[in-house]
């Protein structure tokens, strides 16, 4: 409890409900499961839509949804999501993850399936933190146009196969990274995650999917 003059802050749990968005049947024909995290400003029912044109038949995809919403312009009809602030970030991050250990459980993926998971944006911050904390060992983790917690470390990482793909995945002319904090955060990564791979694609700050093509 924090105590501000006369006000005091205080803390209380109660149960919550959250959507998420799924893509594609998932089925004995699935052979990867995705886990995608939107970026901050997206819902998951529209980020989701981007992986539309991958096989129907062999991928399905689940976007879990940022839980705080907000309206984006000045006109109040469009809605946005973020996932975390610097606001009580430590149990927003805890909520958060319960609630992804909630939709793990009620999807059930099979054992067998591949399992990619993927983080965009401010999605990153969520896939590393909830791979790590969760001891999660997909077979392949994608990083596109976001920032590495600074709290995590390669012990974080430990139970990671050397055969876990890695991929980090930047565009060219992405306005909110400078090329010299770009090259500094590749080395930080590459000692956390060293079987990290980076690639690049011509574009801005953008999932493009030509850049997931032989991620396994």
């Amino acid at each position: 409890m924090i105590t501000l003059m006369n006000s005091s802050e205080k803390e209380i749990s109660y149960t919550t409900t959250n959507t998420y968005s799924t893509l594609n049947s998932l089925n004995a024909n699935t052979k990867t499961v995705w886990i995608v995290f939107h970026g901050i400003g997206y819902l998951s029912r529209y980020f989701i839509r981007l992986f539309e044109s991958l096989n129907k038949d062999d991928n399905y995809f689940i976007a879990p949804q940022a839980p705080s919403k907000y309206y984006k312009g000045n006109d109040y009809r469009r809605v946005g999501s973020s996932w975390l602030t610097k606001e009580n970030t430590k149990t927003d991050t805890q909520n958060v993850l319960r609630y992804i250990d909630a939709i793990l459980d009620t999807e059930n993926i099979p054992v067998d399936t591949k399992l990619v998971v993927l983080g965009y944006s401010q999605g990153v911050s969520i896939a590393s933190r909830w791979i790590s904390s969760r001891k999660i060992r997909p077979d392949a983790f994608v990083i596109i146009s976001g920032g590495f917690p600074n709290e995590l470390s390669k012990e974080d990482f430990y139970f990671l196969s050397e055969t876990t793909k890695v991929t980090h995945i930047i565009g060219e002319k992405d306005p909110y990274f400078e090329i010299a904090k770009v090259e500094a955060e590749k080395v930080r990564v590459k000692h956390i995650l060293p079987q990290i791979k980076f690639r690049t694609h011509t574009g801005g700050h953008e999932l493009n999917l030509k850049t997931l093509e032989n991620i396994f």
